[in-house]
């Protein structure tokens, strides 16, 4: 679990005035889009559902723009949306870029403790997202000084039912170390190391697409090619 980062005093501020916006400051932000870069005492400001402006001097502005502050730092800002294309730095058009933390985008994030770059940064997020210091899905504060502020199994996604997809059953990384189960009743239960059930959630498929909604949380993609799936960097293969 993390330690506290946040004062826990945000909290009630954001829930008496949630018509201000959240603008996260001082933080490290790996915004993974090829134009913007990596950022560092960076700021981040929302409206409601999307991300409004993203880097240095925001915070100047704050008092002005009525914005609820939360002081990042020695905090990294990660995207909690990941999309195979768009971390491999292919995506076309900024409408592709679904896992970026740039103007217009989704504020679906992840605020983690330390600086660390790159694929640390989005591990840190794909395999413990309960240790992160917040996670904002959309947003809203999904999690907060790693204490999970949303019940698990909210149903938040397409309403699409999976039972004729053709990739329900068992996906394996190509390691051996990730299991993965595709159920038909929409859900899926992943294994790690040998660890049971180290992740489950709701999944949805359209076309070579797959969407997950964690227990915890967080949102991820993948894309099915060739009957092979990538997923978070990794590939998997059906058992």
């Amino acid at each position: 679990m993390s330690a506290t980062l946040f004062d826990e005093g945000l909290l009630e501020t954001i829930a008496a005035e949630p018509e201000r916006p959240l603008l996260f400051v001082n933080a490290t932000v790996h915004t993974l889009d090829p134009v913007i870069g990596d950022l560092t005492g960076a700021d981040l400001l929302l409206g409601e559902e999307e991300i409004v402006g993203v880097g240095t001097g925001l915070h100047t502005a704050a008092e002005d723009d009525g914005a609820v502050v939360l002081d990042c730092t020695g905090l990294t800002i990660v995207p909690g949306v990941l999309e195979n294309d768009t971390v491999a730095g292919l995506s076309r058009r900024p409408s592709d870029r679904v896992g970026t933390l740039a103007p217009g985008n989704p504020a679906t994030f992840a605020v983690i403790s330390g600086h660390p770059a790159g694929k640390p940064a989005l591990e840190r997020v794909i395999w413990r997202p309960e240790q992160a210091a917040a996670i904002v899905i959309d947003g809203e504060i999904a999690l907060f000084n790693g204490r999970r502020l949303t019940e698990p199994g909210t149903e938040l996604g397409p309403r699409r039912s999976p039972a004729d997809s053709p990739y329900l059953g068992m996906w394996i990384d190509e390691t051996g170390f990730i299991h993965q189960e595709l159920t038909a009743d929409g859900r899926y239960d992943e294994a790690r190391g040998g660890r049971p059930h180290a992740y489950q959630g709701s999944f949805w498929t359209e076309g070579d697409r797959i969407v997950y909604r964690d227990d915890l949380g967080f949102w991820a993609y993948g894309r099915f090619v060739d009957d092979v799936l990538h997923h978070a960097g990794y590939v998997f293969h059906r058992r």
